[in-house]
Protein backbone atom coordinates (compact mmCIF):
# COMPACT_ATOMS: atom_id res chain seq x y z
CA UNK A 1 0.00 0.00 0.00
CA UNK A 2 2.79 2.44 0.84
CA UNK A 3 4.35 2.20 -2.61
CA UNK A 4 1.02 2.49 -4.39
CA UNK A 5 0.04 5.54 -2.34
CA UNK A 6 3.42 7.16 -2.83
CA UNK A 7 3.02 6.39 -6.53
CA UNK A 8 -0.30 8.28 -6.57
CA UNK A 9 1.44 11.31 -5.12
CA UNK A 10 4.31 11.08 -7.62
CA UNK A 11 1.95 10.59 -10.60
CA UNK A 12 0.10 13.80 -9.72
CA UNK A 13 3.25 15.86 -9.34
CA UNK A 14 4.91 14.34 -12.43
CA UNK A 15 1.86 15.44 -14.40
CA UNK A 16 1.75 18.85 -12.71
CA UNK A 17 5.51 19.53 -13.05
CA UNK A 18 6.34 17.90 -16.40
CA UNK A 19 3.26 17.43 -18.59
CA UNK A 20 1.06 20.38 -17.58
CA UNK A 21 3.72 23.06 -18.29
CA UNK A 22 4.27 21.66 -21.79
CA UNK A 23 0.55 21.91 -22.56
CA UNK A 24 -0.20 25.42 -21.33
CA UNK A 25 -0.13 28.31 -23.69
CA UNK A 26 0.80 31.87 -22.91
CA UNK A 27 -0.78 33.30 -19.83
CA UNK A 28 -0.25 35.75 -17.04
CA UNK A 29 3.18 35.54 -15.40
CA UNK A 30 3.23 34.15 -11.88
CA UNK A 31 4.42 36.67 -9.26
CA UNK A 32 7.81 35.67 -7.85
CA UNK A 33 6.60 35.68 -4.23
CA UNK A 34 3.70 33.36 -5.11
CA UNK A 35 6.13 31.05 -6.92
CA UNK A 36 8.46 30.90 -3.90
CA UNK A 37 5.60 30.18 -1.47
CA UNK A 38 4.24 27.44 -3.74
CA UNK A 39 7.71 25.93 -4.12
CA UNK A 40 8.30 25.91 -0.36
CA UNK A 41 4.89 24.34 0.27
CA UNK A 42 5.45 21.63 -2.35
CA UNK A 43 8.96 20.79 -1.12
CA UNK A 44 7.83 20.56 2.51
CA UNK A 45 4.66 18.65 1.65
CA UNK A 46 6.54 16.26 -0.63
CA UNK A 47 8.98 15.55 2.17
CA UNK A 48 6.15 15.11 4.69
CA UNK A 49 4.11 12.73 2.50
CA UNK A 50 7.18 10.80 1.34
CA UNK A 51 8.57 10.43 4.84
CA UNK A 52 5.19 9.40 6.22
CA UNK A 53 4.57 6.73 3.58
CA UNK A 54 8.13 5.42 3.45
CA UNK A 55 8.94 5.34 7.17
CA UNK A 56 5.88 5.53 9.41
CA UNK A 57 2.59 4.48 7.83
CA UNK A 58 1.84 0.82 8.48
CA UNK A 59 -1.10 -0.91 6.85
CA UNK A 60 -2.70 -4.27 7.57
CA UNK A 61 -2.13 -7.03 5.01
CA UNK A 62 -5.58 -6.61 3.40
CA UNK A 63 -5.49 -2.79 3.17
CA UNK A 64 -5.74 -2.70 -0.63
CA UNK A 65 -9.11 -4.52 -0.34
CA UNK A 66 -10.38 -2.35 2.52
CA UNK A 67 -13.42 -0.17 1.64
CA UNK A 68 -11.61 2.88 3.06
CA UNK A 69 -8.68 2.39 0.68
CA UNK A 70 -10.86 1.54 -2.32
CA UNK A 71 -13.16 4.55 -1.79
CA UNK A 72 -10.18 6.85 -1.27
CA UNK A 73 -8.34 5.54 -4.32
CA UNK A 74 -11.44 5.98 -6.50
CA UNK A 75 -11.80 9.53 -5.10
CA UNK A 76 -8.15 10.26 -5.91
CA UNK A 77 -8.47 8.86 -9.43
CA UNK A 78 -11.77 10.66 -10.10
CA UNK A 79 -10.38 13.94 -8.76
CA UNK A 80 -7.28 13.67 -10.92
CA UNK A 81 -9.40 12.93 -14.01
CA UNK A 82 -11.64 15.95 -13.27
CA UNK A 83 -8.58 18.14 -12.73
CA UNK A 84 -6.91 17.08 -15.99
CA UNK A 85 -10.14 17.42 -18.02
CA UNK A 86 -10.90 20.83 -16.47
CA UNK A 87 -7.39 22.05 -17.27
CA UNK A 88 -7.95 20.91 -20.87
CA UNK A 89 -11.18 22.93 -21.07
CA UNK A 90 -9.48 26.00 -19.59
CA UNK A 91 -6.52 25.75 -21.99
CA UNK A 92 -8.86 25.73 -24.96
CA UNK A 93 -11.15 28.59 -23.92
CA UNK A 94 -9.54 31.20 -26.17
CA UNK A 95 -8.32 30.95 -29.72
CA UNK A 96 -4.76 32.18 -30.42
CA UNK A 97 -4.58 35.97 -30.14
CA UNK A 98 -7.89 36.21 -28.30
CA UNK A 99 -8.09 37.91 -24.93
CA UNK A 100 -10.80 38.66 -22.42
CA UNK A 101 -12.72 36.61 -19.93
CA UNK A 102 -14.64 33.54 -21.04
CA UNK A 103 -16.84 31.29 -18.93
CA UNK A 104 -15.78 27.65 -19.23
CA UNK A 105 -18.42 25.12 -20.27
CA UNK A 106 -18.52 21.34 -20.23
CA UNK A 107 -17.39 18.68 -17.80
CA UNK A 108 -17.69 19.60 -14.15
CA UNK A 109 -17.87 23.29 -15.12
CA UNK A 110 -21.58 22.62 -15.67
CA UNK A 111 -21.89 22.04 -11.90
CA UNK A 112 -19.18 24.19 -10.27
CA UNK A 113 -17.41 27.32 -11.49
CA UNK A 114 -14.00 26.10 -10.31
CA UNK A 115 -14.03 22.53 -11.63
CA UNK A 116 -10.23 22.37 -11.75
CA UNK A 117 -10.05 23.33 -8.07
CA UNK A 118 -12.87 20.93 -7.18
CA UNK A 119 -11.03 18.08 -8.92
CA UNK A 120 -7.82 18.71 -7.02
CA UNK A 121 -9.62 19.01 -3.68
CA UNK A 122 -11.44 15.71 -4.36
CA UNK A 123 -8.16 14.14 -5.41
CA UNK A 124 -6.38 14.95 -2.17
CA UNK A 125 -9.30 14.08 0.11
CA UNK A 126 -9.46 10.73 -1.70
CA UNK A 127 -5.73 10.35 -1.13
CA UNK A 128 -6.19 11.18 2.57
CA UNK A 129 -8.91 8.55 2.89
CA UNK A 130 -6.77 5.95 1.12
CA UNK A 131 -3.75 6.78 3.33
CA UNK A 132 -5.54 7.35 6.62
CA UNK A 133 -2.59 9.37 7.94
CA UNK A 134 -2.59 12.71 9.73
CA UNK A 135 -0.08 14.00 7.14
CA UNK A 136 -2.36 13.23 4.21
CA UNK A 137 -5.34 14.77 6.02
CA UNK A 138 -3.30 17.92 6.72
CA UNK A 139 -2.44 18.11 3.02
CA UNK A 140 -6.10 17.70 2.00
CA UNK A 141 -7.17 20.44 4.42
CA UNK A 142 -4.43 22.80 3.18
CA UNK A 143 -5.56 22.10 -0.38
CA UNK A 144 -9.17 22.84 0.59
CA UNK A 145 -8.29 26.15 2.24
CA UNK A 146 -5.86 27.34 -0.45
CA UNK A 147 -7.80 26.22 -3.52
CA UNK A 148 -11.16 26.95 -1.90
CA UNK A 149 -10.20 30.61 -1.50
CA UNK A 150 -8.91 30.72 -5.10
CA UNK A 151 -12.13 29.11 -6.33
CA UNK A 152 -14.17 31.73 -4.48
CA UNK A 153 -12.12 34.52 -6.08
CA UNK A 154 -12.52 33.02 -9.55
CA UNK A 155 -16.25 32.56 -9.01
CA UNK A 156 -16.66 36.23 -8.10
Amino acid sequence: PNRLLLGCFVVHYAHRALIFPLLIREGKPTPFFTFVLALLFCVYNGYLQGRSLSNYAEYPSGWLKDPCFITGFIGWLTGMAINIHSDHILRNLRKPGESGYKIPRGGMFEYVSGANFFGEILEWFGFALACCTIESLAFALCTLFILGSRAKQHHQ
